[in-house]
């Protein structure tokens, strides 16, 4: 039984530029100080866990919940002192998003503004990729 070789070559490019990358998921001022404000009473917790799950008439919804922990395969997005893990099924739906937290005289909620979205539903809670 024989072992093959995989050659690869390195090549310095020059004049080339560095794109940025795009964070997953990016928080709004109002977003970081209600997190912070919910964990505060929660010492055991590092976070907010993002996911999504199959829910509406058209499609996915995404879920909020307390993590004390990161999962294995959970992207961590941190900005300004606060910590947002992403359940791997949430990832790509996630790529370019801004969480917000709204709050007017009848409700208060955390709304995602996804760039990525083709439509929803009459719910408000499903959306399209």
């Amino acid at each position: 039984m024989s072992a093959s070789l995989v050659r690869a070559t390195v090549r310095a490019v020059s004049k080339r530029k560095l794109q940025p990358t795009r964070a997953a998921l990016t928080l709004t001022p109002s977003a970081v100080n209600k997190i912070k404000q919910l964990l505060q009473d929660k010492p055991e917790h590092v976070g907010l866990k993002v996911g999504v799950r199959t829910r509406g008439c058209n499609g996915l919804s995404y879920t909020l919940e307390y993590t004390k922990t990161k999962g294995d395969s959970d992207e961590e997005v941190v900005q300004d002192g606060v910590r947002v893990f992403i359940e791997k099924k949430a990832q790509l739906t996630l790529l370019g998003t801004e969480m917000d937290y709204v709050e007017d005289k009848l409700s208060s909620e955390f709304v995602f503004n996804n760039p990525n979205i083709k439509g929803t539903c009459g719910c408000g809670e499903s959306f399209n990729i």
